[in-house]
């Protein structure tokens, strides 16, 4: 790599960086306002929340890196362009192509970057901050919202209204299936223990079995429960796909492959964290273009604006498009780069007019 690529990516990256610091200060503030109101629920503190608050700060880093390498590079560029050296740059016979393979190297960076923290720091602070706000409010917690995680183990359907620890769930139901697919028995339990390989401890379990026109209702106790659903896949059923790794995503999809569930959620929850990491390529790309066309001697104020309404437009659009999957019943696969196959073309268009 030249002194000029060196100079180029430094540019850009510290552009980037301080878009990031400033977005960051704005959404860690809105976090910790939001957290005033549980504030003084069991043992939740200040301390506390503003500790949740910088937990879930590298999650905001992932999600909003797309738009954050968008506003850095224009900006960057920008500054480029002002002080007309990027002009310089232009006459020494640097083409375009050129500078977008430089700016590739860049967005290489911040893929990597992106990439990294999304699999191995992002989730699991999350998930440490949502534990330890839950344990300082309430003695038994709950992580999944709703109904719950449902989850079919051969003739078995398991449904666990909320976690309470890494291998303990509150309010389990048993489903048995026939062969035929009728139902056998339904059984409830108030607590679900993984005791070891296949195995579930239930406690206080009861349990109604049809038997032809009879029901015969057991009365509360233990109860051993042969499953190969573990607790760490129970626990990753329960959590908000947004919030799982691609390696989590693709074991939960594969489990509901095969046992013939939907995994659109989950499908497109992957394809999307894919797709939207490829996005900041074109994000950088998009760049090039604000400083060689008409918007090279705008102002600073102009670009922002700029880039910050396509960077909303792309989240958005990628919003909206998720609950069309969801509701529509459409291709997540498809569906999870729409947004960012707009992207690209648009950014290739623009630095194929780029002079």
């Amino acid at each position: 790599m030249s002194i000029l690529d060196r100079y180029i990516v430094r540019t850009v990256l510290g552009a980037v960086v301080m878009v990031m610091v400033a977005l960051l200060i704005l959404g860690g503030l809105f976090l910790f306002i939001t957290q005033q109101s549980d504030i003084g629920v069991g043992h939740y503190t200040v301390a506390d929340a503003l500790w949740y608050t910088v937990l879930n700060l590298p999650q905001q880093v992932y999600q909003l890196l797309p738009i954050t390498a968008l506003i850095g590079s224009v900006l960057g560029f920008g500054q480029l362009a002002r002080g007309s050296e990027i002009t310089v740059i232009r006459a020494t016979g640097i083409s375009v192509a050129r500078l977008a393979g430089t700016a590739l190297i860049a967005a290489a960076l911040l893929i990597a970057f992106e990439g990294a923290i999304g699999e191995f720091m992002a989730p699991q602070l999350q998930e440490a901050a949502n534990q330890q706000k839950a344990f300082r409010q309430y003695n038994s917690v709950g992580f999944g919202g709703g109904t719950g995680a449902w989850v079919r183990d051969g003739d078995l359907i398991l449904n666990v209204a909320r976690q309470s620890g890494s291998r303990q769930f509150a309010g389990m139901q048993v489903f048995e299936l026939s062969p035929q697919h009728t139902l056998v028995s339904i059984g409830h339990a108030a607590s679900a223990t993984a005791a070891g390989h296949r195995k579930w401890l239930l406690g206080s379990y009861t349990e109604s079995r049809f038997a032809g026109e009879r029901v015969m209702v057991s009365p509360p106790g233990e109860k051993v429960l042969q499953s190969n659903v573990t607790a760490g896949f129970l626990g990753l059923a329960v959590q908000d796909p947004e919030e799982l790794t691609l390696q989590a995503l693709w074991q939960v999809i594969g489990y509901f492959h095969a046992n013939s569930l939907d995994a659109r959620q989950y499908s497109f929850a992957f394809w999307s964290k894919i797709a939207r990491t490829v996005a900041i390529a074109f994000s950088v790309l998009l760049a090039i273009p604000f400083g060689l066309g008409s918007m090279r001697s705008a102002g600073a104020g102009t670009r922002t604006t700029l880039a910050l309404a396509i960077g909303l437009a792309f989240f958005l659009l990628q919003k909206l498009i998720e609950s069309g999957t969801i509701v529509f019943n459409l291709d997540p696969m498809i569906l999870a780069w729409l947004p960012t196959a707009l992207l690209a073309t648009v950014t290739l268009l623009l630095l194929a007019r780029a002079r």
